[in-house]
């Protein structure tokens, strides 16, 4: 039998990868809410919001006018150079977008083009934790070297570059950032990445910059990319895409930007990875994502954002026991929980099962976050409001 079986053996590579424990609340709560349970998601990063009207009609249109072909394996032209319109707008950077922009099937796509591109057996990787899932499984798929770096509750999980300094060794290969950070939603201080930024040219070290959520920040607070730093932009991999901002998840749109010497590295895993994406999407989005209605729509929901992140740290503080650095970016709070006597296990565990409250455990999400959990405000007043009466009940009124 066990010879017969062989054949389903899984890739050695995915030894050391994990699903993903965001999936995996989301799968239980969707069939919790399936059983006719009133489930309130704050685990699923996404935006409550319809994508903006512009792009739809833009889209619709494009497919009346029979834009249903292949597009460039680099992405629609005109999309390239909506992006680069786009960067420079938002990070002051130019890329040339006919030898500097790849357009990718969604951020996840862009961070495996990345790693695949960039990364031999072997080579370490510096990742800054709490963090995104993908990036450590990626790395371990591409046979790479995972470095761990925690960021501390006590200094507002902001980077330390001695620290950092102190994991460079001569098998470091990349260095990654993501600003705004998810889960924590911190956004890096520009003193702090300035220093990082001279670690990575002298040390001559490669940056992946994951800034999906870089144009949802609050309180006037500057998210500044990685790669405007001087030396920077030659040896950083910018990636970013419009699930977020541009309420667009089912989409599957991402973009990278990087020295065009590194573009065809990217294009040889991309072309056999996905060809291209549907070539009505890029058009249409081309045509309307820097439309002043769309930039306006985009406006509204980071200040919906905002509202309810100041609606739900209020919350949070009534209830009590629940600590947290106040999120300046992105759609999430890390919550530390350890004051209520559970582990972020059983508290997300619990809240689920005892008040249909989906929240995301942070123990995969690095080594040292056990006692936290995982927010997302990307939901209606009316769910955190509930939500937060809901959390008050399951800890203050047993």
């Amino acid at each position: 039998m066990e010879n017969e079986t062989a054949c389903l053996r899984a890739a050695k590579r995915l030894s050391h990868m994990y699903f993903s424990p965001i999936r995996q609340v989301g799968e239980r709560a969707s069939a919790l809410a399936g059983e006719g349970h009133p489930v309130i998601f704050f685990s699923t990063g996404e935006p409550d919001f319809n994508t903006p009207s512009a792009i739809k009609n833009a889209a619709i249109q494009a497919i009346q006018d029979n834009q249903t072909h292949y597009a460039s394996n680099r992405g629609a032209l005109s999309l390239r150079k909506a992006v680069s319109e786009q960067l420079a707008r938002t990070i002051q950077l130019d890329y040339d977008p006919a030898t500097e922009i790849l357009i990718t099937a969604g951020g996840a796509e862009a961070i495996q083009n990345a790693f695949l591109a960039t990364l031999d057996p072997g080579d370490e990787v510096i990742v800054f934790t709490p963090a995104f899932m993908n990036y450590e499984n990626l790395i371990s798929m591409c046979g790479g070297v995972l470095v761990n770096i925690p960021l501390r509750k006590e200094n507002n999980f902001q980077i330390d570059p001695d620290e950092l300094s102190r994991h460079i060794t001569g098998k470091t290969r990349m260095i990654v950032i993501n600003n705004p950070c998810n889960p924590t939603g911190v956004v890096y201080q520009e003193a702090v990445l300035a220093k990082v930024a001279e670690l990575a040219v002298r040390h001559d070290l490669l940056v992946f910059s994951d800034e999906i959520y870089n144009q949802v920040v609050y309180d006037a607070v500057m998210c500044r990319s990685i790669a405007s730093f001087p030396g920077m932009r030659e040896r950083t991999i910018v990636m970013n895409g419009f699930s977020k901002v541009y309420a667009m998840t089912g989409w599957r749109l991402g973009t990278l930007a990087a020295d065009a010497r590194m573009i065809p590295h990217l294009l040889k895993v991309h072309q056999y990875t996905t060809t291209c994406q549907p070539t009505f999407i890029q058009e249409g989005v081309a045509k309307a994502m820097n439309l002043p209605e769309t930039l306006a729509d985009m406006s509204q929901m980071v200040a919906a954002f905002d509202r309810r992140r100041k609606m739900l740290m209020e919350g949070l503080d009534r209830i009590g026991n629940l600590e947290y650095t106040t999120p300046l970016g992105a759609f999430y709070i890390f919550i530390d929980v350890s004051k209520t006597g559970m582990d972020g296990d059983s508290f997300a565990s619990r809240l689920l099962e005892e008040q249909y409250v989906a929240c995301v455990p942070g123990s995969k999400l690095g080594t040292h976050c056990g006692n936290f959990v995982r927010f997302s405000y990307a939901t209606s007043d009316e769910n955190i409001r509930e939500g937060l009466t809901r959390i008050d009940a399951f800890l203050n009124h047993k």
